[in-house]
């Protein structure tokens, strides 16, 4: 997925403004200016859009979990970890909004998008192992999509 299309969605989700959206990329310590979050939140046709790099992207995830949780000032900050696929995205927002399995479900299930259970944990393994499986846009997108619906009714 797009992360300009990620990056839309949660801002709508969350029901931030611009400012909110630049505090959290200051928790992961990231400097971002208004004009160019601008940028990057500009709809898919426009010719001034700027498509957000997995190393933005990565910064806003780790921010949002600061902001969502707080800092924790007695452990090491965690390096931030790109690329950035669909199951990082997953993970990040799962930790965010301490989502645990049931939550997903419930969230798949009201963007009538149902997952099984070995299925959804397929997406939190480690890459590489033997029952990982990538997480479609389409999964993706409707959990961004049934995560609005939790967070705005």
């Amino acid at each position: 997925m797009i992360n300009n299309d990620v990056l839309r969605s949660l801002r709508y989700s969350l029901n931030i403004n611009d400012a909110t959206v630049l505090e959290v990329f200051s928790q992961a310590n990231y400097s971002l200016t208004q004009p160019e979050l601008a940028a990057f939140l500009l709809p898919e046709g426009d010719e001034n859009r700027v498509l957000c790099s997995d190393e933005v992207m990565a910064h806003f995830l780790d921010g949002l979990v600061c902001f969502k949780r707080g800092k924790n000032d007695n452990l090491p900050a965690q390096p931030v970890q790109w690329p950035i696929n669909n199951n990082v995205i997953l993970k990040k927002l799962r930790v965010a909004f301490e989502l645990k399995d049931a939550d997903l479900h419930d969230i798949l299930q009201a963007a009538d998008f149902p997952v099984s259970k070995p299925e959804l944990s397929a997406l939190f393994r480690k890459e590489g192992q033997k029952n990982f499986r990538p997480c479609g846009d389409q999964l993706l997108r409707n959990f961004l999509k049934g995560l609005t619906l939790r967070l705005r009714g």
